[in-house]
């Protein structure tokens, strides 16, 4: 249960750490009211009404105020975070050093015997054992 704990919580860090650092922007496109479309990382879509145009030999003296809006959020996420350099003293790196050797070497078996045969051959035999005792294998 402990371990599972740990887990979760260092996913839910990682993820709050990854969206601090994250900076997006939400498009919202209303007509009147009505929210008719919203786009993440993206510009949103306008509506029909936004693309009708007047034709080109309408007098343009009456300009009707649109019903159309564009609202736009924008979440910033940190730009200052600094990687502060570690200083150690020499005790202090030669003691990482040496506790991270033996840690590594704790479990290393240390009673393994290695014999090499190679520079000697193995002993001729003077009797055959197998036909002597009648034992063969199939």
């Amino acid at each position: 249960m402990k371990e599972l704990f740990y887990k979760i919580s260092t996913v839910l860090m990682a993820i709050i750490v990854l969206f601090s650092t994250v900076s997006f922007t939400v498009d919202m496109h209303y007509c009147g009211d009505t929210l008719v479309d919203l786009a993440v990382f993206k510009e949103a879509k306008s509506c029909e009404m936004e693309e009708m145009q007047l034709p080109q030999n309408f007098d343009n003296t009456v300009k009707k105020k649109s019903c159309c809006t564009d609202r736009q959020i924008i979440f910033e996420g940190q730009d200052n975070l600094k990687d502060t350099p570690v200083k150690l003293s020499f005790q202090q790196q030669a003691f990482i050093i040496s506790y991270t050797y033996s840690y590594l070497y704790l479990f290393e078996d240390s009673n393994t015997v290695f014999t090499s045969f190679i520079g000697h051959p193995p002993p001729l035999l003077d009797k055959d054992y197998q036909v002597l005792y009648e034992t063969f294998l199939i």
